[in-house]
């Protein structure tokens, strides 16, 4: 087998790969096979998701989003895309409070891998699970809820404790967010006041190519109506930029979702890529370091000190913030 992740940068050591086609074969391949891992949309850049043993994609299982609007739920098969989980949601008029950048990546494997979007008051994608169903090792269907003991160590679980095949997420109604570009911010007037900018919007994020040590390139500011603050960006020499950008210099932003303040759907804003496009540049890796907002300024000028190392190894890097939360391996 010669199969690779989405980076080109894992060559998975696996056998094969079994797509099971119910939950019986599922549970059969998990029973039979010393070693077995899930494997979602390949948008790992780790071999967290490789074994010498057996890949199982769910893409094939049967299943259908259940949407209770009153309830404020949604069970969801996992191995559904986040962007292909959207018209159902839509449908019933209900949305999620957050959403990763990429709209390719499945859902289970997002959350299993603590992946995020931005905000300060927003939480990982892992905060949106009310209940997890997973299939043991011994082949068992086994469902955590919210408040049982374990459920916040099987959230962000890393495939550890079983193949999870469904998850109920807690869903809200339907809202719009506009999308704001701003260019000409500098460091040195932002670390300071960092905490207003990261809280301009409900989703909010720096990007910069530390081309220029002093300069962040663009600050991407999301926000539902009534919620943004842009007067914090402008005070700080921020303009807003003249027509669509991409998070890579000089690169079409026809893939990126619309900017220019013009409100639309969640699902329209929320990520910074369309579905339909080829999520950023392609061949790229892409590496994440956390650090507690008190000590943020500090690490961005030490990354600062070191930008003529950097810059020319990289594409870009992308500074966000998310809410605390108590999911045990969650990188909040």
């Amino acid at each position: 087998m010669s199969e690779r992740n989405w980076a080109g940068n894992v060559t998975y050591r696996a056998r094969r790969i079994a797509e099971p086609r119910s939950l019986d074969e599922l549970a059969a391949i998990v029973v039979e096979e010393p070693r077995v891992r899930a494997l979602g949309s390949r948008h790992s850049f780790t071999d967290i998701a490789d074994t010498e043993g057996v890949l199982v994609s769910l893409a094939h299982l049967p299943g259908e989003v259940e949407v209770d609007a009153a309830a404020g739920l949604a069970r969801v098969p996992a191995g559904l895309r986040h962007g292909d989980l959207v018209p159902a949601l839509d449908a019933a008029g209900v949305a999620l409070a957050n959403l990763a950048s990429l709209p390719h990546i499945s859902v289970a494997g997002a959350v299993q891998t603590g992946t995020h979007g931005s905000g300060d008051r927003i939480g990982t994608l892992g905060t949106q699970v009310t209940a997890v169903e997973l299939v043991t090792a011994e082949g068992e269907t086994l469902a955590l809820r919210r408040g049982d003991a374990d459920f916040a160590g099987a959230v962000v679980g890393l495939g550890a404790l079983g193949v999870v095949t469904h998850l109920t997420l807690e869903v809200e109604p339907a809202y719009e967010i506009a999308q704001t570009v701003f260019e000409g911010v500098r460091w040195d007037d932002v670390l300071p006041e960092i905490s207003a900018v990261t809280g301009a919007g409900d989703s909010v994020s720096m990007f910069t190519t530390w081309q220029d040590a002093d300069a962040i390139d663009q600050v991407w500011v999301k926000a539902r109506p009534g919620r943004a603050d842009h007067d914090a960006l402008r005070a700080l020499g921020g303009r807003e930029a003249d027509g669509p950008r991409h998070p890579l210099p000089g690169i079409d932003p026809a893939p990126c979702t619309v900017q220019g303040g013009e409100p639309g759907p969640w699902f329209a804003r929320l990520p910074h890529f369309r579905l339909e496009f080829t999520p950023s540049a392609g061949d790229e890796l892409q590496s994440e370091y956390l650090v507690d907002r008190a000590d943020a300024p500090a690490a961005i000028d030490a990354l600062r000190r070191l930008a003529p190392r950097i810059a020319p190894a990289l594409q870009v890097c992308e500074v966000r913030t998310m809410a605390a939360d108590d999911l045990w391996l969650s990188p909040a």
